[in-house]
């Protein structure tokens, strides 16, 4: 079987040899796939390897482990797979197997994973350390804490530090992605009418993921009314009534590399006067975060941007009766009240993972790592003011809306560019797509 990988063998090696640079060669690397995960009794989700074993190798079938041993004056990588076995082939379809994998894969040998635990028994005896991912394979969990004279470590902090800036390659990819995810968004607009549901724009988007030959990189958000303002809401059984904004959260995988992309916009085709204050405001905060995506500018440069805007916005707006200052807060906590109606962070790394490695994140204690060329964030400010909540006095004008604009954005040296540039996202854009046939 020929092996259809997403990277040339250099650039896999490449990474291999990176990574394994800062390892002591006394020591033992282990890096396991995912398990697969059951729905149901014998049904199962569908499966998705490990964002590690991926970037390492590129295998995406299950039961699967990479070791890396030191032999004489090099690095040995082996791949541990399902053999071939025709009974279960059957079922499942056809293995690679580990001759498939010795030859058509990245790596230097192949075994069967069921020789896994004798294998690794006998390298562990022989080394000081294992580099071992936990809490993925109980097998290797367990051979690692059984092995006395062995301490153990954990490898993901060098690999995510080599994730967090892409490849050409790696860019190449992403971009695929955003394009399929942009035309959905589009696709999904166009169906735009009252009295629409939830569920009937999700399969718009999502049946478009699937003729692209791409799967959701995340599980679909179509909230409409009041629904928008729940930041993870992903029921998508409710009726869109006319007059309401509808939030959209969709994105989609090429090759593990994902996509996250947030519109709103209104079924009936027309922003209310209110609909559209909140709308240009949140808008007018993503262009201004996306403006400060230079390489060199610290992580939180992004969220003060759009903190910054969003606060003096609904000052004029007389939702706050404050200074900008007061609205904000402390400038590295954020507690200001303006926060009652913006929860979240304004966005995080992309790649293998939609919440990819590499920091950054709300909560973090401090400003974040410097923003550097090859880096890909996702930007997405959002006001929510739920009618539903009790908490917090919601103006009456503003009452069940709920707008977020995602885009994603690749850092680069000389500037930022918009990988996500295709999904429309002005006012008059909007207007123009809903319910047009294209």
């Amino acid at each position: 079987m020929m092996a259809t990988l997403p990277f040339t063998f250099d650039e896999y090696h490449g990474r291999q040899s990176r990574f394994l640079e800062q390892i002591p060669t006394d020591s033992l690397v282990l890096i396991p796939t995912n398990p697969v995960s059951f729905r149901s009794n014998d049904t199962s989700f569908p499966y998705r390897a490990n964002s590690y074993m991926l970037y390492l190798c590129g295998w995406s079938d299950p039961e699967a482990v990479l070791m890396a041993h030191y032999n004489v004056d090099s690095w040995v990588t082996t791949l541990f797979v399902q053999p071939r076995d025709t009974k279960a082939e059957i079922w499942t379809g056809c293995r690679v197997g580990t001759e498939g994998a010795a030859s058509e894969w990245p790596v230097h040998e192949a075994c069967s994973i069921i020789d896994l635990k004798d294998i690794v028994g006998t390298h562990l005896s022989a080394c000081k350390q294992a580099y071992l991912i936990q809490g993925v394979n109980s097998t290797l969990d367990e051979l690692v804490s059984s092995a006395v004279d062995t301490d153990s470590a954990d490898p993901t902090s060098i690999l995510d530090e080599m994730r967090v800036r892409k490849s050409e390659r790696e860019i190449q990819l992403m971009l695929k992605s955003a394009d399929i995810a942009s035309a959905a968004h589009v696709a999904a607009i166009r169906k735009g009418c009252a009295g629409i549901g939830e569920w009937q724009i999700q399969s718009v988007i999502e049946a478009h993921f699937t003729a692209s030959k791409s799967c959701c990189s995340y599980s679909s958000i179509v909230g409409g009314g009041d629904n928008a303002t729940i930041l993870h809401y992903n029921s998508n059984d409710n009726e869109i009534s006319d007059g309401e904004l509808v939030l959209v959260d969709a994105g989609c995988e090429v090759s593990g590399y994902a996509s996250d992309i947030t519109r709103t916009w209104p079924v009936n085709g027309k922003f209310s006067d209110q609909q559209r204050e909140i709308y240009e405001l949140v808008l007018k905060a993503q262009l201004a975060a996306i403006e400060v995506c230079q390489a060199g500018s610290v992580w939180l440069s992004m969220h003060r941007a759009t903190s910054s805007v969003l606060a003096q916005g609904m000052i004029d707006l007389g939702i706050l009766d404050c200074s900008l200052e007061e609205a904000i807060g402390d400038d590295m906590e954020f507690n200001g009240p303006y926060r009652n109606f913006f929860m979240h962070g304004t966005g995080h790394f992309l790649g293998l993972d939609v919440h990819d490695v590499g920091g950054g994140r709300q909560g973090d204690k401090d400003e974040g790592r410097i923003l550097q060329p090859g880096m890909v964030v996702t930007v997405e400010p959002g006001l929510y003011f739920g009618s539903w909540r009790t908490d917090v006095e919601i103006p009456d004008r503003y009452a069940g809306i709920g707008v977020r604009i995602e885009d994603n954005v690749l850092i680069t040296e000389e500037g930022p560019m918009v990988l996500t540039s295709s999904c429309p996202k002005t006012i008059d854009d909007i207007e123009a797509l809903v319910g047009s046939k294209g």
